[in-house]
């Protein structure tokens, strides 16, 4: 796994070096602080040990719109407790609107074709016709707004109109069934809902205001509904007292919006954990976090530049696309995408960067999986000439991963595997565009954020593995789950298993090189005969086989220890014979230790996911120890689960 003795897959090329942000930022620390930091190790320890020039640094550098008051951090000493410059005020919406000319915002392509541009000052005029809209209806701060929608531009309007009020914004995708609405939805009692009237999905239209129609009756909350006409599905049938989109933004002349400038931790979205084990936590993020996380990270780890643009394959109910819209902040123009990524083939990505120009490109670690499998070379059959970045999440990218985006997208391109979540609506770790990329490695502990890897006995432990923490409060920690008044859920979440430290739950392991390795989530890491065993681990080694598509590992409990059991989902027309049985063994053992060889293999034809497409290892546990999964509609599969039900190779 580890790159010793090994030499990088990229370096940046000293000009690229010399024109970056993060190099014009490091400078002007060093001049208004009179510091030396000559390069990411020093200034991340800066940031982590001097939190508060460095944050004030970042507001004053990244231009925010707003007013920040004389204090940065308050009470810095409780985790969780720390206050953020607690006399500024701001608006998110704001400082994503900061520019209202005809370069384009937002370039959008469906799954069907359809394709749209909208400039800076378009946008502009929406959201000032939405806002009005909202006023008068009685929308006022702190009130929630709510987008059942696909990835369209109508999704990021309705947030910036609701968020220059004040309002908070919260999104599901299309693709959640009525119970799993209701269960994020319906904690949270939204005063406005807006929906569109279906989406497409792998060459399918699929009918949204039907499901509406019955969800509405368990949401008394809502007063108002506005349809936006996007799928035309078929047999859609009326919603009665809903309206429509055009028909709310005809009614007013747009004028400049008028932002509502309000404390740095009033509320601006609610994300909602995955739900696999109960009902999904309603995390309440705040806008200035939330605005200087994302600043932080687009111009400094990205090295997002106005005019560029920027791509992220992603849906409306992923944190990924609250991410993607602040690169409005940095004057980047947004690229979507709404749609399966592999309909009609797996060049569909690749399409859209070539045509829209793309700079970065963001994708999830599955689709690089996937795209390596289904044999596409985008570098010969694509011009990709604009991509200098790629970015990948979702789950840990395999070194393979990181072989297939160098030898088949393209060889000059910083690759970074980032790594945080809808917890934090930012991440813990990062790219660095000034630093090599390593085989299998993420590159860089993201700025102003102290995380550490914590041994068994809660001691910090470099080229070992063990749980990621962060030691110090960070802007964008969550201001409470909605509804947890006395805060105890919050806390039990991150803070009970080391008091006082933020526990994220990923089982991971610092590098030589100061990056990070992640290998899956610390509540499914595996522990035959007591060794504590990362599921990604086995996963990287499966994975490379070219028989099997995917697969996914559970511990067993087996008499007084527990048996590492292993499902794969495998190419049309093959099957698990003896054969790649012992070729799966082979390879697991050569490249990882006979210690992460299963003790049981089943072949399956589909494996669990949640809608983001992250594997569900604690709900297929749950089915094969016979324990109830409390949330399946938090599931884009939950049919997969059957499968996993009195397999005779368990017993």
């Amino acid at each position: 796994m580890r790159s010793r003795g090994e030499q990088p897959l990229w370096r940046p090329h000293p000009d690229r070096v010399e024109r970056a942000n993060l190099t014009a930022f490091r400078r002007a620390l060093e001049a208004r602080w009179d510091i030396q930091v000559p390069d990411y190790a020093a200034l991340h320890a800066f940031s982590v040990e001097k939190r508060e020039p460095f944050w004030r640094s970042l507001w004053d550098e990244c231009g925010v719109i707003g007013t920040p008051g004389e204090r940065v951090l308050v009470d810095a000493d409780r985790m969780p407790g720390a206050r953020w410059f607690p006399e500024a005020s701001l608006n998110f919406a704001e400082n994503l609107l900061r520019r209202r000319d005809d370069t384009p915002a937002l370039i959008f392509r469906g799954e069907r074709g359809d394709e749209r541009r909208l400039s800076f000052a378009e946008v502009h005029a929406s959201v000032s016709r939405l806002q009005q809209w909202l006023r008068e209806v009685g929308v006022v701060p702190g009130d929630r707004v709510a987008g059942y929608l696909p990835n369209i531009p109508e999704a990021a309007i309705a947030m910036l109109a609701a968020a220059s009020i004040g309002a908070v914004w919260t999104s599901c995708s299309p693709d959640f069934g009525t119970r799993g609405v209701l269960d994020r939805f319906g904690q949270i009692a939204p005063k406005v809902l807006f929906t569109a009237d279906g989406y497409a999905y792998n060459g399918k239209v699929h009918d949204s205001l039907e499901r509406i129609a019955g969800i509405r009756g368990d949401l008394p909350s809502v007063e108002h509904v506005v349809v936006v006409p996007y799928a035309a599905a078929p047999d859609a049938e009326e919603l009665s007292d809903a309206v429509a989109w055009s028909e709310v933004l005809s009614r007013f002349t747009p004028t400049l919006v008028r932002f509502e400038r309000l404390p740095f931790d009033h509320p601006l979205y609610i994300l909602y954990s995955s739900g696999t084990t109960g009902a999904p936590k309603c995390i309440v993020h705040g806008a200035g976090g939330t605005l200087l996380q994302h600043l932080k990270e687009h111009r400094l780890h990205v090295d997002l530049k106005p005019g560029e643009r920027i791509f992220y394959f992603t849906t409306c109910g992923w944190m990924m696309w609250n991410w993607l819209v602040s690169a409005l902040a940095s004057e980047a123009t947004l690229v979507l995408y709404d749609g399966s990524p592999f309909h009609p083939d797996s060049n569909v990505l690749f399409d859209l960067a070539d045509s829209a120009r793309v700079n970065v490109f963001g994708v999830s670690a599955k689709f690089i999986d996937a795209a390596a499998k289904a044999g596409v070379e985008p570098a010969k059959s694509h011009d990709l000439s604009s991509v200098r970045s790629v970015l990948s999440t979702g789950s840990p990218l395999a070194p393979e991963g990181f072989d297939f985006v160098y030898e088949k997208i393209g060889r000059d391109l910083c690759l970074s595997s980032v790594s945080g979540g809808t917890d934090i609506v930012a991440c813990f770790v990062c790219g660095n565009p000034t630093a090599p990329v390593w085989r299998g490695e993420i590159q860089a502990l993201a700025l102003g954020m102290d995380v550490a890897v914590f041994d068994d006995a809660g001691r910090p432990t470099r080229g070992e593995k063990g749980e990621l923490v962060c030691r110090g409060p960070f802007p964008s920690m969550p201001i409470g789950f909605f509804g947890d008044d006395d805060g105890s859920r919050y806390r039990a979440a991150y803070f009970d298993k080391h008091p006082g430290v933020w526990c994220h739950g990923d089982f991971a392991e610092i590098t030589e090189h100061d990056g990070m390795i992640i290998y899956g989530r610390s509540d499914a890491v595996l522990n035959p005969g007591g060794v504590r065993i990362g599921t990604a681990e086995i996963y990287r080694q499966v994975e490379q086989i070219d028989s099997v598509l995917e697969s996914l590992a559970i511990g067993q409990q087996w008499g007084d220890d527990v048996r590492i059991v292993l499902f794969v989902t495998l190419r049309d027309g093959e099957d698990l014979d003896d054969e790649l049985r012992a070729e799966i063994r082979d390879q697991i053992r050569r490249n990882a230790t006979p210690r992460h060889v299963p003790a049981v293999m089943v072949q399956v034809a589909d494996i669990p996911r949640t809608k983001s497409g992250k594997i569900v290892e604690l709900a297929v546990a749950d089915v094969v120890h016979g324990r109830e999964v409390v949330n399946r509609e938090a599931l884009a599969n939950p049919e997969a689960l059957a499968l996993f039900t009195d397999l005779p190779e368990l017993g």
